[in-house]
């Protein structure tokens, strides 16, 4: 049986919108985001993402979870390879003069690894963190505030075609329960002597000792699939395009949250093709720190 996200109505500014105009109005900001390497403009849509959090009344019991994992993606994917590395990114990160904070070679089975944190690589870093917060709070609290029963109308009436609509349905409410069987799935294995947090050894033994795991896990998720798409041949899905039970209706307020987030992207569009305030800088007192 599919289970759905931790859904309760707060009644709270955002879920007064259409579902449709939050999904247009977040896609508008994220591709307005993208367009901009400079902190400044990315601190603008930082401090949008997190007070639209806040007028979700989500409280910190609700998502901890879910940001405290998009904190570790970020700062130790994201942060430390941007500061260590320096990959990635705009070319404008190489191409300036670095200025070093800690500069130190390694030896790595004979090969040397020059390992370097400057003041143009850290404040990339800061940089990049904030352009995916600002994105990734934007849509973390969609499943949230979003009633379940709406997801395939919301998609359906975004001019998604039928299946793809249905598709997305069945994904929004196929990730919980995948997550809903992993847990039932660890209690039976500590039942059973399972130790998660004791497993230790080289990568072949740790695939060994997670093994009974991950399969149940897995194999239930195949099972389910399968049920799920011999109910809808049944049922003869996709002989042609069935109505849904929800009904959408565009407001004034959703209009202007569209046309607002429309006034933003081409402002970005603008600043990024038609000056040079776009681009990637660093602060001059970040340099300065480096002596």
């Amino acid at each position: 049986m599919l289970v759905v996200w931790k859904y309760v109505p707060r009644n709270s500014l955002i879920e007064s919108f259409d579902p449709r105009a939050r999904w247009f109005a977040s896609f508008l900001l994220m591709f307005g985001i993208i367009q901009f390497w400079n902190f400044n403009f990315l601190i603008f849509f930082f401090l949008i993402s997190v007070a639209q959090l806040f007028l979700t009344k989500l409280t910190w019991k609700e998502l901890r979870r879910p940001l405290l994992f998009m904190f570790f993606l970020v700062v130790v994917i994201i942060g430390l390879n941007a500061m260590l590395s320096g990959r990635g990114g705009p070319g404008d990160v190489q191409a300036m003069t670095p200025h070093y904070y800690w500069q130190k070679p390694i030896q790595i089975f004979g090969w040397t690894l020059n390992l370097s944190i400057t003041a143009e690589k850290a404040f990339f870093a800061i940089t990049q963190m904030t352009r995916m917060f600002a994105i990734a709070l934007m849509f973390i609290i969609i499943p949230y505030t979003m009633n379940p029963a709406l997801y395939g109308v919301t998609f359906g009436g975004m001019g998604i075609p039928y299946r793809f609509a249905f598709s997305m349905d069945l994904a929004f409410r196929f990730v919980p329960s995948l997550a809903r069987d992993f847990e039932v799935t660890l209690d039976a294995q500590r039942a059973r002597g399972f130790e998660l947090d004791k497993i230790d050894g080289g990568l072949i033994t740790l695939i060994r000792k997670v093994a009974p795991l991950l399969i149940p896990v897995t194999m239930s998720a195949i099972l389910s699939g399968e049920d799920i798409a011999n109910a809808m041949d049944l049922r003869c899905f996709g002989l042609k395009e069935r109505s849904w039970i929800g009904e959408l209706t565009y407001r004034t307020r959703d209009y202007i949250l569209i046309g607002s987030g429309i006034l933003i992207l081409v402002a970005s569009l603008v600043i990024r093709h038609a000056t040079d305030l776009a681009g990637f800088w660093v602060p001059q007192f970040m340099i300065n720190l480096a002596g």
